[in-house]
């Protein structure tokens, strides 16, 4: 029969049993829907039934497109009470369908293994682990291996025991070490540590005289399983002379010690060191270029040089405070932005010109000058050849930013700045005139005396 609540169309076989009187035209019949199917291909549960061990093995009829099928259970229900079978509530059994796609999690990796995961290099782990097997010692392998950062003995203890007994985090690592080039590994592993096996073959070797690279390469050659793989003869004679110097020989004995009188000081092992021995091989390419960039800058300063003398002129037009020509009868000048005033005589008046009073210095022609006084000071020339200015004004005078206050007296240098509201000047001196005037006070001093 047709159900017309049926929700999905299903092709639904049951098994037939003895008991069972089902006819041929229910059996035969097709249970079908008009509703459209909008369901996935596979389904997360597969719904499986059978009957009890009593009743005859089911025959269940193949689909033919090969097509899993599945039922819900409400609709399971009601297609077994349309087609007049009992329904076998008590004998289903529902079997949850494994997914065809395996999950995979696994358990993701402590804190403590991951924290300093981004620090810790391949090239770091590689050290690390070579260290380790030569010295085992930690605190060793902190003092004597450079990493590629600073790192504590805490922190290489916690990334030696993650190395250890994290397993995601060591197959990370060896499959990063595994990617370095042989040429790197080989460099890691040449500045390893020496282990105890390998210093006391070398602390056999006497300390004097200074063995021949010959004798550390039949050292390596008759030990070769006791030595690291990457160790040279040239390396074994570096660090038999660091060796050496550090008295760690067998036929040596420390200074100052054995009744020996007195230790030696570091300025004679300083002597007894060779700054040859010290220093690499020459790269000749790096000299050259060396060479070239030592003669190109010294040709820069050269040219520069030269060219001091052109820029001066450029200068001293901008900031006017060149070096001037001074005549037979100029003392000094006061140099202003515009204006040059010469001073001829040994003493001039400083000011601002009106009708009733007329000075020697009329600021005015410098600029505004509103705020100057009539007669703001003095410029006067002592017979010693040194010069006074005086403040005879309201205002303060400024030389070289030192103010200079009403009834006050300052002594002018040469090159010496003067500020009057606002108004700054240069005041040169004619070093040579006034040598001149300074010999003839000292001739009349003497004539006098």
């Amino acid at each position: 029969m047709d159900n017309p609540t049926a929700s999905n169309s299903v092709d639904i076989d049951f098994p037939l049993t003895p008991t069972m009187e089902v006819s041929s035209s229910d059996a035969n019949k097709r249970r079908s829907s008009s509703r459209s199917i909008k369901r996935r291909k596979f389904d997360d549960e597969l719904v499986e039934y059978s009957f009890s061990s009593k009743d005859v093995e089911p025959m269940v009829k193949k689909p033919q497109n090969n097509r899993s099928r599945t039922l819900s259970q409400s609709n399971f229900y009601e297609a077994s009470s349309s087609a007049g079978v009992p329904s076998p509530i008590d004998k289903r059994r529902i079997i949850p369908r494994p997914s065809s796609k395996k999950s995979r999690k696994s358990k993701p990796p402590s804190h403590a293994a991951t924290k300093d995961l981004g620090r810790w290099k391949p090239t770091d782990d590689l050290a690390l682990i070579t260290a380790v097997i030569q010295s085992n010692d930690l605190q060793h392998v902190h003092r004597g291996i450079k990493f590629s950062c600073k790192f504590t003995l805490q922190e290489i203890q916690q990334r030696w025991y993650t190395l250890l007994y994290e397993p995601t985090i060591s197959k990370l690592a060896m499959s990063a070490m595994r990617n370095l080039h042989p040429d790197v590994i080989a460099n890691i592993e040449s500045k390893t540590l020496y282990s105890k096996e390998e210093q006391q073959l070398l602390a056999v070797i006497k300390s004097t005289p200074t063995p021949p690279l010959s004798v550390f390469e039949d050292l390596l050659n008759k030990n070769s399983l006791v030595f690291h793989r990457a160790r040279t003869p040239k390396s074994l004679m570096a660090h038999w002379l660091l060796m050496k110097q550090y008295y760690l020989l067998d036929d040596q004995t420390v200074p100052g010690t054995h009744g020996e009188k007195s230790v030696i000081p570091f300025s004679e092992l300083e002597e007894n060191m060779h700054d040859i021995e010290l220093q690499g091989p020459k790269d000749e390419a790096l000299e050259e270029e060396l060479f070239l960039s030592d003669r190109k800058e010294k040709k820069e300063i050269r040219t520069l040089e030269a060219e001091v003398s052109r820029w001066q002129v450029l200068v001293d037009a901008v900031s006017g405070i060149a070096p001037q020509e001074f005549d037979n009868h100029t003392l000094a000048v006061l140099k202003g932005r515009l204006v040059r005033y010469l001073m001829r005589s040994r003493q001039i008046t400083i000011g601002r010109t009106t009708k009733d009073l007329s000075v020697d210095v009329d600021l005015t022609l410098e600029g505004p000058a509103s705020k100057v006084s009539r007669q703001q000071g003095t410029i006067r020339l002592r017979n010693n050849g040194d010069f006074f200015i005086m403040n005879e004004g309201k205002r303060a005078i400024y030389i070289d930013g030192r103010p200079i206050l009403a009834g006050n007296k300052y002594r002018l240098n040469d090159n010496s700045v003067v500020e009057i509201a606002g108004l700054r000047f240069v005041f040169l001196i004619n070093m040579e005139l006034i040598s001149v005037i300074r010999q003839e006070a000292a001739k009349m001093s003497m004539a006098n005396s």
